[in-house]
């Protein structure tokens, strides 16, 4: 038992490693969906890749879309409005026209004749004949109108429902239907006119009656105020009839049998096999009750299983160094989790659309954080996990596949802030172009292109832009480095910089040019220059405590080291290291810049005091351990460079002569020494990198110290 507990104390980080790769799988395994996936994968215009197709049970076969929109438009259009006849609106009108017309009538005529009262007019027999003529043409207005509302005036509906004057409608008078069409119908307005143009002509051919007098009454009698519609739209009854007719609207149009040959291997998908093909697909989604659910599960989660598999092999071959960093690892499947459960989320959400959601983000903070090779291997892993979520797996893997490529590409430079705006805009572009080819490849027009996916790719690069926030929140809760915030770490105006600038001027000059050499050197070999130099001005921050202990900061001739002991001058040399990285601390460096603290003289020794003390006590057993530094070694490809650049840049310094002889031998010395102590046996560095290196660094120190002109006294 002993044996068994100690293995999983020594071996906590594996066993944890493991267990996150487990809970991300129960995690992902929780969110799949249980139903079965229809997998033919067919472009309309293109050949049938597969083997030769047979029914697997009968099916209908449903409409095309245009098909039933097509069927939809016609029914509409013959569809017959129905209107109700008001009988009460005919007679209140009417009885409000009787005591209308009268008391005009009386007003008009007193003033016209001068007559004193009402009682005048009405008893005298003077105005009989004016009596004679109100009778008349009260007779005749109030038939005309009577006549009018028997025929009925009808009230024009809304401007969103199809009618115009010849529309054919269906009346309702009581429980009595009619069919008519409009036209036979007055509106308001022709009502109005009609009434008006006989009036005119009555009184224009009165020659009998007294009527001269009264051509300006009719001109001034208000004869619209009794002009209102009696036939009204019947909404619902209209509602009813449109929902039976489309109601009566078959989806389908034909039915195959089972055994049936749906398309032969190589046959070009047409539009007829296309739609078959697709009401198969419809079919098999009906029949999941008929399917064994969690045999269904079990598949996905085997390919699940797969992908994690995959994940951790990768990482195990090509970036071990995160795979034994558990917190790194626990985001990397974090984020894959967090995508599976927006995309499962969003699945369950039928308004919203698949490409509104910003899968991208994915890719846009593994490139951050990591590098390409992780953020494009974990994307396409993740997306074809999510394809069998999303409703068209094969356009989901193609459209965000590339938009996720373009996204990690365009983020060089990534401590241009601008350069997230790019990426979310390439993004969008790459949607909008693949949708574009793949719709043209599928359907062959520009018809059945929906533009409301272009929407969702612009809201989805908007949303992208969230990206922003999130890599501020993962810096912070992980631990983790973004360029920005390095760029911002390496201005050398940061209160630690300044600092070591004052104190330690020499050690500040050296940092600047081991950040020049180490920057160069990652640039040609491949990793993150502005990790590494932001780690190399940092490096030497220990030396901020008795700078004049270190040759750089010594100015006046003394060398304090010549009144104190080998081991004692080795320990105040060796302590900056120490030093160095509880001062970062203190000062919130994140790890990444402290790792470089530690780890830039690995576990090599200080060579000059103790080779001095091999000399002077020769007889003598030295321990190495009092002249070695703690370590631990490079564990990376930028902190192996920054070991290799600060060695030699502080060695060159005590080269009498600067040639190109020197210099060589002087970086092939160094870097050899480093190789054969096992410096760089825990950095995925390879011997070609380090051959690449010396050379950058020849390079630069010739430039440095290159022989110049001697001015004229």
């Amino acid at each position: 038992m002993p044996s068994i507990y100690n293995k999983i104390v020594s071996n906590y980080k594996y066993f944890g490693t493991i267990l996150v790769f487990i809970l991300a799988f129960l995690l992902i395994a929780y969110m799949m969906p249980r139903e079965r996936k229809f997998t033919y994968i067919f472009q309309k215009g293109s050949p049938w890749k597969g083997e030769n197709l047979t029914s697997p049970f009968k099916f209908s076969i449903y409409k095309t879309p245009e098909e039933y929109q097509t069927e939809t438009d016609s029914i509409l259009h013959d569809l017959k409005l129905y209107f109700t006849f008001d009988p009460y609106e005919f007679a209140e009108q009417l009885n409000k026209f009787k005591e209308g017309f009268r008391k005009e009538w009386i007003d008009f005529t007193l003033q016209e004749f001068n007559i004193l009262s009402e009682k005048a007019y009405s008893e005298s027999g003077r105005y009989a004949s004016l009596r004679i003529l109100q009778d008349y043409y009260d007779d005749f207005i109030y038939k005309l109108l009577e006549k009018i509302y028997l025929k009925g005036i009808i009230e024009i509906p809304e401007k969103d429902i199809a009618f115009d004057g010849s529309t054919n409608i269906v009346l309702m008078r009581g429980n009595i239907a009619e069919e008519k069409n409009a036209s036979e119908l007055f509106t308001p307005k022709s009502a109005y006119e009609f009434m008006k143009s006989k009036i005119n002509e009555e009184v224009a051919s009165d020659s009998k009656r007294n009527i001269s007098h009264y051509k300006d009454f009719f001109d001034l009698f208000e004869l619209d105020k009794y002009i209102t519609p009696n036939i009204f739209y019947d909404s619902s009854a209209s509602e009813r009839e449109k929902t039976e007719r489309l109601a009566e609207i078959s989806m389908k149009k034909g039915m195959i049998q089972q055994g049936e040959l749906i398309i032969s291997e190589g046959e070009i998908v047409t539009q007829e096999k296309f739609q078959i093909l697709q009401s198969l697909k419809i079919a098999y989604d009906e029949k999941q009750g008929n399917v064994n659910k969690f045999l269904v599960l079990s598949g996905k989660l085997i390919f699940v299983l797969l992908s994690l598999v995959l994940i951790y092999v990768f990482l195990y071959n090509f970036r071990r160094e995160l795979l034994k960093d558990l917190v790194k690892t626990s985001f990397i499947l974090f984020m894959v989790v967090l995508m599976i459960f927006v995309a499962s989320t969003t699945a369950k959400i039928e308004k919203v659309s698949f490409y509104i959601i910003p899968f991208t983000i994915l890719p846009i903070i593994l490139r951050t954080f990591f590098d390409e090779r992780v953020a494009v291997f974990v994307h396409v892993l993740t997306t074809l996990i999510i394809a069998f979520i999303a409703p068209n797996s094969y356009e989901f893997i193609v459209l965000n596949i590339l938009a996720g490529i373009v996204a990690i590409f365009s983020l060089t430079n990534l401590y241009r802030r601008s350069r997230f705006f790019v990426s979310a805009l390439l993004v969008v572009i790459t949607y909008c172009l693949a949708y574009y080819g793949m719709s043209v490849v599928r359907e062959g027009s520009f018809t059945n292109i929906k533009l409301e996916y272009f929407a969702n790719f612009g809201l989805n690069g908007v949303l992208i832009l969230i990206s922003f926030l999130l890599i501020y929140v993962f810096e912070k809760t992980f631990g983790f480095l973004s360029d920005t915030t390095l760029i911002e770490l390496a201005d050398t105006n940061q209160p630690l910089l300044r600092k070591i600038a004052e104190i330690a001027p020499g050690t500040f000059q050296h940092s600047l040019q081991v950040a020049n050499l180490s920057e160069e050197a990652i640039h040609r070999i491949g990793g993150n220059p502005l990790l590494v130099r932001t780690g190399a001005l940092y490096h030497d921050i220990g030396k901020i405590h008795d700078p004049i202990y270190y040759i750089e900061n010594q100015t006046t001739g003394i060398n304090p080291h010549d009144n104190l002991e080998f081991e004692e001058s080795a320990r105040i040399i060796i302590s900056h290291v120490e030093k160095g990285a509880e001062m970062a601390r203190k000062n919130n460096l994140p790890d990444a810049i402290v790792d470089f603290i530690r780890t830039h003289h690995g576990t090599s020794t200080v060579q000059y005091f103790y080779k001095s003390y091999i000399k002077k006590y020769p007889e003598q057993e030295v321990d190495v351990k009092k002249f070695s530094y703690p370590g631990p070694k490079p564990s990376s490809k930028e902190m192996a460079v920054l070991m290799m650049a600060d060695a030699v840049e502080a060695a060159s310094r005590s080269l009498l002569e600067y040639s190109h002889e020197n210099i060589n031998d002087l970086v092939e010395n160094i870097i050899s020494r480093q190789l054969k102590q096992g410096q760089f046996e825990e950095a995925p560095i390879t011997y070609v990198d380090i051959k690449t290196v010396k050379e950058v660094f020849k390079i630069r120190l010739i430039n440095i110290y290159h022989a110049r002109i001697s001015y004229p006294k």
